[in-house]
């Protein structure tokens, strides 16, 4: 039997996500016929070019109710049209001369994006001609995507195309309804990539990688035009967002777009598929219409060790295009640079907050490999795409692994740079921290979630402001770029807790302890410690009956109860000035006082 595997519009366009490198790299090690794509990319590489470009507009021009933005753009087509060419070689690595021209913004036409020489000057200097030639190139393509969404198509976006028809969807049915449309001119340049390859690789299966709610739609629109062109062929999705959303699915009319719903880590049950074996975690539909479900809770699993070397094989020839849309230096790194993504270890070493989906495979199950494999990985893998930047995205890497990591590399003397994401714990020392920047760790991310003594004792996280801080510190201090996740709206959370939160976080960034920061606003989920049990941080469910397709996201009540809104837009505010060096005279609570 022979797989494609997929991953649908859209997700990064620097880098490939590394859900089917994983999954390939595994079939491959047990001599199974497999191919990938990432068909995200090469939409984009198609739709973004000087003859589409002219399509769009001619087709836009036909509107007879454009809203101003739109009709500026439109007088200019010509100059997008002989513009989109270069900067698309430019972003994608193929013309680096052009830094000089794109970087001029006397070059760009007027828009609502367009910065000012001074925030450029701020961001990247007098001579950064490179990385602010690339803020106004994807500038450029932001304001071009903006036009294509409300001329042309509703739903494409530059990443996550169609979200918000999927973000909460308890029932099926609208999403099956936006199917039953006739196809748009996004979906029409998808679909014809996607033909193409399949007459090429002819495959016995077909399996979609559904990361977000993002991919959901056009996953579906392939395997749509699959049973339409060749129903022989078996349907497989997977992928974080059926494995968060789809758990309890009921709806059997998801089936008539698919053979098979998987979940949690792909390589057993896609290999069980494949080899005619007894299925494992996985969804069917039987010939009376109900849906089946095969050892859904079997714990049986492929060790870390077994999962195989990642393979980039057929994605190399991809255009892959570096953005920076924000000029902070810690944000750049998710959109820019072409990262070779790995895991250090499955799952949390952790595993106890309560907030977190540790009730998920991907969490509770801790499972790692010997370092030195590890770092054989690391090699193969450079030899593959001849890039030796590495992404780590585990939940959380531990401190002792880490360690590890970084005296394996300097052993074997190899140049490489990466990052990846932490738990702001006590054991960064500054002796640790300065061995992780030897071996070629340029950046940290980390969850300090909520600065605040109580919240933080509830949520279970198992460090404190102040350990937190000296870990970030010592980061900082051994020339390690560190971002810090929070939060907000948290059960029980008062408003002065709020915004002594922000104390703590403008203390963080005026001492240059953190060089970034974003704001996430709490969601109670069915698989968090705080969903499971809301009594235990104070909150109580919202009583509802499960949905019948998509389930995560739990309403609930709290005895405290603030403004989240009001409250999210002054964090946002001021942590935004915070990462642009400014606002730190500001006593916090003026950044509250528009209500």
């Amino acid at each position: 039997m022979k797989a494609l595997l997929v991953t649908p519009p859209l997700t990064q366009l620097n880098t490939p996500y590394p859900a089917t490198c994983h999954l390939l790299g595994f079939l491959h090690s047990r001599n199974h016929n497999a191919e990938q794509m990432d068909l995200g990319i090469e939409l984009i590489g198609r739709l973004l070019t000087g003859t589409m470009l002219k399509r769009i507009f001619e087709a836009a021009s036909q509107h007879s109710r454009l809203s101003k933005a739109n009709r500026i753009i439109l007088q200019q087509a010509d100059f997008y049209i002989r513009t989109i060419d270069p900067v698309m070689r430019f972003l994608g690595g193929k013309d680096a001369t052009l830094a000089q021209r794109f970087c001029e913004l006397t070059f760009w036409p007027e828009s609502k994006r367009l910065p000012s020489d001074e925030d450029l000057e701020w961001g990247f200097g007098l001579i950064g001609n490179y990385d602010r030639a690339t803020h106004l190139c994807t500038l450029f393509l932001k304001d071009l995507c903006d036009f294509i969404n409300s001329t042309i198509d509703p739903h494409f976006e530059l990443i996550r195309y169609a979200e918000s028809l999927c973000l909460r969807l308890p029932e099926f049915r609208p999403l099956q309804n936006e199917l039953q449309k006739p196809h748009t001119l996004i979906d029409t340049l998808m679909l014809d990539i996607f033909s193409q390859r399949m007459a090429l690789c002819k495959p016995d299966l077909v399996g979609f990688s559904v990361p977000f709610p993002g991919n959901l739609y056009s996953a579906l629109r392939c395997a749509q035009w699959i049973r339409q062109n060749f129903p022989q062929v078996k349907i497989v999705m997977g992928g974080g967002y059926v494995n968060t959303e789809l758990r309890s699915l009921t709806d059997p009319a998801l089936f008539d777009f698919i053979d098979y719903l998987v979940f949690d880590d792909g390589e057993l049950p896609l290999l069980r598929i494949m080899d005619g074996g007894e299925l494992i975690r996985t969804l069917y539909r039987d010939d009376a219409g109900s849906i089946i479900r095969v050892n859904f809770d079997s714990k049986e699993n492929i060790p870390f060790a077994e999962s195989g070397t990642p393979s980039y094989e057929g994605l190399l020839q991809n255009n892959y295009i570096n953005m920076i849309e924000l000029t902070n230096p810690m944000h750049a790194l998710w959109s820019n640079g072409k990262w070779n993504k790995l895991m250090l270890a499955h799952g949390c070493y952790w595993g106890k907050c309560a907030f977190c989906d540790g009730a998920l495979d991907y969490v509770k199950r801790f499972d790692q490999a010997p370092v030195e494999l590890i770092v054989d990985r690391m090699e193969a893998v450079i030899a593959q795409t001849g890039q030796t930047g590495f992404h780590f995205v585990d939940e959380a890497a531990p401190p002792a692994l880490l360690r590890k990591l970084a005296e394996e590399i300097i052993r074997r003397k190899l140049i490489v740079s990466y990052w990846t994401n932490v738990r702001f714990e006590k054991s960064y020392t500054p002796e640790l921290c300065y061995l992780l920047a030897q071996s070629g760790c340029i950046a940290i991310s980390g969850g300090l979630e909520v600065a605040s003594p109580r919240i933080l004792k509830m949520i279970n996280k198992g460090i404190t402001v102040e350990s937190a801080s000296e870990s970030m510190r010592n980061f900082t201090e051994a020339g390690i770029m560190t971002h810090a996740y929070l939060m907000y709206g948290f059960p029980t959370e008062t408003a002065r807790e709020t915004i002594d939160s922000l104390e703590v976080v403008r203390n963080l960034f005026a001492n240059g302890w953190i060089q970034s920061a974003f704001w996430h606003r709490y969601a109670m989920t069915i698989h968090s410690p705080s969903g499971i049990c809301p009594e235990s941080v104070g909150a109580k469910h919202v009583d509802q009956p499960l949905a019948p397709f998509a389930n995560n996201e739990i309403p609930f009540t709290t005895s405290q109860e603030i403004d989240l809104d009001f409250y999210g837009k002054g964090l946002n505010l001021a942590t935004y000035n915070y990462m642009q060096g400014a606002g730190y005279d500001i006593p916090v609570k003026k950044w509250f006082n528009s209500k």
